[in-house]
């Protein structure tokens, strides 16, 4: 079951969801099935001029592999026809052990190209931080970004029961309490440790 408007604010309200930085009544973004969160100032790109390939078994290939560029309030951050950054929404949520958040973009972000996840749609149970956001443009022409604007919509899931193992609780939960976009951390995966 997806909250609706009312739900999703009551969540906020009564603390089991936590947004932060909290706005002040009636400026939060909500919509009927969603809720939006806006763009933080952090980008991180990938130094593709610098190296080869991108290879999980070979952490140092990606690890490093990444250029911070932070872009002011009233500053544009300029996506480029065919490429991809790391960005990261301006909110910290807390998702209870019985709720799902669903990442999603904006119909009207997309409809110039721009994607802002590639796969990590889902935000599990028990966690807490910033939200990475994977963004591509599709379009053949640039398009500026502004810190600030909404990027992304989130719709809260109801699970069957509370998750026996949240994200804050699992252990090896690489992402737990970020705050900066993250580069990937998939060499820390079981499959990958020597």
């Amino acid at each position: 079951m997806i909250l609706c408007d009312r739900d999703i604010r009551d969540a906020i309200a009564k603390g089991r969801v936590k947004i932060e930085p909290s706005e002040a009544e009636g400026e939060w973004h909500i919509h009927a099935s969603s809720m939006d969160l806006r763009l933080g100032n952090v980008f991180k790109l990938y130094e593709h001029s610098a190296f080869a390939i991108l290879d999980p078994k070979a952490p140092e290939s990606f690890l490093g592999n990444v250029r911070t560029v932070t872009v002011t309030d009233d500053k544009p951050f300029i996506v480029q026809p065919g490429e991809f950054v790391l960005g990261v929404t301006r909110e910290t949520i807390t998702v209870p052990d019985d709720l799902v958040v669903r990442v999603e973009g904006r119909s009207s972000l997309g409809r110039l190209g721009i994607i802002v996840h590639s796969t990590a749609g889902y935000v599990d149970p028990g966690f807490s931080g910033t939200i990475t956001l994977e963004i591509s443009n599709l379009n053949r022409l640039p398009v500026a970004l502004y810190p600030g604007m909404r990027v992304c919509q989130i719709a809260f899931e109801q699970l069957s029961g509370p998750a026996d193992m949240p994200y804050n609780k699992k252990p090896g939960s690489k992402y737990q309490g970020q705050s900066l976009p993250e580069e990937s951390r998939l060499s820390m995966d079981p499959e990958f440790q020597s």
